[in-house]
């Protein structure tokens, strides 16, 4: 995978520009400068970092499928569910299908 390529289109279905990005995700604007114009490869704690100004994970930076944004939302819902009793998934689990189309 191109990993400049990934974040130029993540950057781009955004609208930002280098510098929003680099603000974004607490980065200089010269580290995502020599990213895009140099071509150096970010580390992995510069790749975590925009990667979680864009809302995702670094699984799904890497993921060739469709990518679901994890947005506060629901990383709320994702917290609240595991902390339910088995019963109480399977309840709201009835729930939730009730509205399927």
């Amino acid at each position: 995978m191109d990993i400049r390529k990934r974040l130029m289109e993540l950057q781009q279905q955004r609208g930002w520009s280098d510098y929003k990005i680099a603000k974004e995700a607490g980065l200089s604007p010269n580290t995502v400068s020599n990213i895009y114009r140099r071509g150096n490869t970010p580390s992995l704690v510069t790749l975590e970092a925009l990667c979680k100004a864009f809302g995702i994970t670094v699984a799904q930076f890497f993921s060739e499928g469709n990518m679901i944004e994890v947005t506060p939302e629901l990383k709320e819902l994702f917290e609240k569910w595991t902390a339910l009793s088995p019963e109480q998934k399977e309840a709201l689990w009835k729930i939730i299908k009730t509205y399927d189309n």
